[in-house]
């Protein structure tokens, strides 16, 4: 779990102080927040370009007791001609750390393995960018497909970012 905390916190460091930023269609260069659904965590964002952004999500899930790291190419265009508002959808990744865990069941003790997860994610979303007030807010659907496990799922979730 050290490794993994040491891995996250230079994964945000490296993106929150990327240099050859430019000025971008969506206002901002770097956002910072939290994101809360059924996996919940820290976001990173940063655009690579006015209409494309690399984001990571350090994510948690209590159900499963895991960690799941996950990263993201998107792709950005303004929603409904509003002004600050976005669509946003991408593709990218994710590898998961679950622990084992003991349950008792019919009068018998089971333990559940270790399990390391890989897959597939998608993202399709919505964000606002509030100019007064550095934050943005959003909301997204990321359907993923776990490869050694196989199946299909999606997670939803609402996130808060400050952003410079």
């Amino acid at each position: 779990m050290k490794i993994l905390l040491r891995i996250s916190f230079a994964f945000a460091l490296l993106l929150s102080v990327a240099v050859g930023a430019q000025a971008q269609s969506s206002g901002y260069t770097t956002g910072i927040g939290f994101r809360g659904g059924a996996a919940s965590g820290l976001t990173i964002k940063h655009f690579i370009k006015s209409d494309a952004a690399i984001e990571g999500i350090i994510s948690t899930s209590f159900k499963y007791r895991g960690t799941v790291i996950t990263v993201l190419y998107e792709k950005h265009a303004q929603a409904f001609n509003a002004k600050g508002l976005q669509w946003y959808y991408g593709i990218g990744g994710h590898v998961g750390f679950y622990d084992g865990r003991y349950y008792y069941h019919r009068g018998h003790d089971h333990y559940d393995d270790d399990v390391f997860g890989v897959g597939i994610d998608g993202v399709l979303g919505l964000e606002y960018y509030i100019r007064d007030i550095p934050f943005t807010i959003g909301a997204d659907i990321k359907p993923y497909i776990n490869i050694p496990r196989g199946g299909g799922y999606w997670d939803s979730a609402l996130h808060v970012r400050y952003v410079f």
